[in-house]
């Protein structure tokens, strides 16, 4: 079966996309049987993916003020990056033995 470019229009904002052969193929190998329903620019709304939670925070071990990518859990120490990196590097006591 020949696949040519097809003009599809867009469930959201009712503009025309082009849904392409060689993206029909793709859709072919794997295995997705609906035509596409939104256009590029309305996909990509879709899709946005909420940004990292950043959290302030006082370092347990130095006190000093930073932000951590993720939400501490209460009565967890939160460390800043100095002292996480400094922990990380130190030997562990079952390391010693």
């Amino acid at each position: 079966m020949e696949l040519s470019d097809r003009v599809l229009k867009c469930v959201d904002c009712g503009e025309e996309f082009v849904f392409s052969a060689g993206e029909q193929l793709f859709f072919q190998d794997k295995g997705f049987t609906h035509l596409p329903r939104h256009c590029k620019p309305c996909k990509g709304k879709l899709t946005h993916k909420p940004g990292r939670v950043e959290t302030s925070v006082i370092c347990s071990e130095c006190g000093a003020s930073t932000t951590v990518p993720f939400l501490p859990h209460l009565g967890r120490p939160v460390l800043c990056r100095s002292c996480f990196q400094r922990l990380r590097e130190s030997p562990r006591i079952s390391d010693l033995s």
